[in-house]
This record gives C-alpha cells, sequence and structure tokens, in this order.
C-alpha cells in the first residue's frame, strides 16, 4: 500500500464529509422553502442526504466487484448510528422521542431489518430483492408525506417567506438577514448576476449546494473504497471488517455532525428522525438501489451474527424510546459502551485473539441479560405512571 493510496483514503473520508455537509443544509434548506416540518425532514430529506454517502460508496463498490464492502457498510452504518450517534447526542442533552417514532418508524426499521435478514438467506441480493427494498422507500416517502399533511405541524408559508427575502439585500436590514437560510449566507452574493431577484437566488444556491455535496460525495466514495481494499489487502483483514468499521464510521460521520449540532441547537425532532430514517434509507435506498445495480453476495459472516446484531439494536430502541418518550444521558451512555464491546469483539475476532472465547460469553451470559432486566423495569415503571385512557 503506497503512500498515495493513504492520502486519498483520508482525503475521501473529508470529501464525504464536506459534500454531505453541502448536500444536507441545501436540501434542508429547500424543505423548509417548501413547508415540512422538521420531524419529516428529518426522516426523509436530512436522513437521504446523511445516507447519500453510504449510497455513493456502496454504488461505487458494486461496480468494482467489492460485495463485503457493499453489506458491511450498510449494517456497520445502522449499528453505529443508533449506539454511537444516538449515545453521543444523548450524552450531550436528553433527546425527545416523538410519540410517532414509536408508533410507526421504529416498528418500521424493526421490520425492514428483519426483511433485510431474510433476503439475504439465500447468500444473495437480486435485482427483483433490490427493486422491492427500492420500492419500499417510494412507498414510505410517499406515506411520511401525506401523513405530514394531516397531521404534521402547520407548514410553513412558503410564499411569504419567498417574498420576504425578496424585501432587501443580503447586506441589508437585520430583519431581513433573519430570513436567509443558512446555504444563502454562506454564498457569495456578488458572483451571482444583479438580475436574479432574491427569491430566485435563495433557490439557485440550495440547488447548487445540493449538486456541489453530491459531485464531492461520488469522488470521496471512490478515494474511500480504493483505499479501505488496498489497507484490507496490507494488512491482511476482511472486507467485511473494514466496511463494518473504518467505512462506516467516515460515511456515518455526516449522522454524527448533523446530530451532535442539532442535539446543541435542541433539535431534538430531527436529531432522533434523523437518525431512525436514515436507517431505513440504509436499507431500502443504498442496499435496493445497489443491489438494482448489480446483484450483491451476503457474507456468511454478515447473516449469522451482524445482521442479528442491527436487529437487536433496533429492537433495543422501543424500550428506551418509550421510557416517557426520552433517551437519558445514562441511556445514551449505554448505547456507547455497547458500541466499544461490539467493536472490540470485531477487533478481537478478527485477530483471531485468545480472549475472544472469554468476552463473548461475559457478554452473552452476565451483560446482555442484565441489560434486558433493566430494560423491562424501566418499561413498567413508565407504564405505571402512565396516566389511564378515558373510555369517553
Amino acid at each position: 500500500m503506497d503512500l498515495m493510496t493513504l492520502v486519498l483514503f483520508v482525503l475521501g473520508f473529508f470529501l464525504l464529509t464536506v459534500g454531505a455537509y453541502l448536500l444536507v443544509r441545501g436540501a434542508s434548506d429547500l424543505a423548509e422553502t417548501l413547508g415540512i416540518s422538521r420531524l419529516v425532514v428529518g426522516l426523509t430529506v436530512v436522513a437521504f442526504g446523511t445516507s447519500a454517502p453510504e449510497l455513493a460508496v456502496n454504488l461505487q463498490s458494486a461496480w468494482t466487484g467489492q460485495p463485503d464492502i457493499a453489506v458491511g457498510n450498510v449494517v456497520g452504518s445502522n449499528i453505529l448510528n443508533i449506539l454511537l450517534v444516538l449515545g453521543v447526542a444523548a450524552v450531550i442533552a436528553p433527546l425527545g422521542v416523538h410519540k410517532r417514532l414509536i408508533q410507526l418508524e421504529v416498528p418500521l426499521m424493526i421490520g425492514v431489518s428483519i426483511l433485510l435478514l431474510l433476503l439475504s438467506l439465500d447468500g444473495t441480493l437480486s435485482r427483483w430483492e433490490g427493486l422491492l427494498l427500492a420500492s419500499g422507500l417510494v412507498f414510505y416517502t410517499i406515506f411520511a408525506l401525506i401523513k405530514e399533511r394531516k397531521t404534521g405541524e402547520p407548514p410553513l408559508d412558503a410564499e411569504k417567506t419567498l417574498e420576504e427575502s425578496d424585501k432587501g439585500s443580503y447586506s441589508g436590514s437585520e430583519k431581513s438577514g433573519e430570513q436567509i437560510s443558512e446555504s444563502v449566507r454562506l454564498a457569495p452574493r456578488f458572483l451571482v448576476p444583479k438580475y436574479l431577484s432574491e427569491k430566485r437566488y435563495n433557490l439557485l444556491i440550495q440547488l447548487i449546494f445540493i449538486i456541489v455535496g453530491l459531485g464531492l460525495l461520488v469522488l470521496g466514495s471512490q478515494w474511500l473504497v480504493n483505499g479501505a481494499v488496498s489497507m484490507a489487502e496490507y494488512f491482511g483483514i476482511s472486507k467485511l471488517i473494514i466496511s463494518l468499521t473504518i467505512i462506516s464510521i467516515g460515511t456515518s460521520l455526516p449522522e454524527l455532525a448533523t446530530v451532535v449540532i442539532g442535539s446543541l441547537r435542541g433539535e431534538q425532532e430531527l436529531v432522533v428522525g434523523n437518525v431512525v430514517g436514515s436507517n431505513l434509507f440504509n436499507i431500502l435506498l443504498v442496499l435496493g438501489f445497489t443491489s438494482l445495480v448489480s446483484p450483491i453476495g451476503v457474507p456468511p459472516e454478515a447473516i449469522v451474527f451482524h445482521m442479528p446484531v442491527m436487529i437487536a439494536v433496533a429492537v433495543a430502541c422501543l424500550p428506551i424510546f418509550f421510557t416517557d418518550y426520552l433517551i437519558e444521558r445514562w441511556e445514551g451512555g449505554l448505547f456507547l459502551a455497547y458500541y466499544v464491546a461490539y467493536t472490540l469483539y470485531l477487533v478481537l475476532n478478527a485477530s483471531q485473539h485468545e480472549a475472544l472465547s472469554t468476552f463473548s460469553a461475559v457478554m452473552l451470559w452476565f451483560v446482555m441479560p442484565i441489560t434486558v432486566v433493566t430494560l423491562v423495569v424501566f418499561v413498567w415503571q413508565s407504564l405505571k405512571k402512565a396516566p389511564p385512557t378515558s373510555n369517553g
């Protein structure tokens, strides 16, 4: 492995992060202009944006014949999104959970994870199975938008917002400045012809952010995949392990950055919605479209161990989210501890360390039962505290 490959690998991480930021920034600003609530923005637009690195990496791996990377990237990212990303966000500040997530999106995330395991049992994700997953994404997105129009937050007055943005220069009054989206603030106005109205300029900049972000994602994913393959060959580590750890961390950096910033700003619905939505998009969009491009071979290790872990992590969300509809700091710490344990298992397993059997036994017969009992107790206490429902 030469130095240039390593440099391009690191630059791939950087381009993925910058590209995802530009894509999320432009897409979320555009969604706000169209008048969509923050929860739905997190579940759809931002989730799509933060899943774009996984999609870019997987398409690249499919074209270059690296199926282990495609599967490991999605499974590793979904585990990381809940244990590490939500864990970090909850440690920063307790996260409120919208009831809709518990009633719809989290059960859907669990169901889609189980569906992926069932489709993978024959060792392959075919084009027809990819079409099934991708179709599920289309139906979910349409359903989410319809549900938003019926029961969601009051939409923003898009026309009013656009009209008000036309009432002055971007270097003008303080009132005008408050109405400008973040993507527009970051772009220099003098680069755009003066005949463009502020409204058209606003939309143009948002579209530019989306296009440039996508371009950086494609280039970054190519460098990242090539570097990961070289590293796996150089160190004698399987591509599945590389994708479950290094690549999944790299492609999940946008989710991590998004939830940290959102948690600090108190955007709790967007934070949790982004993580749950991203996990849905990773399976339905990323693996769906990747297997449409080229059928994916699923490694036996992923079927036997890593996908069941992904399902278990998704199931664990229900009792944790349900307790007072809040993810407390200690629950975030629990998520982080389990991510450290999972990563340690991957390292011990890859190196066939003699401590692997002891570590596995402790996790299986001691840590897991205590965690399950603790969650059951907290759910029971939460149910006892819940006010009785009226029959009238």
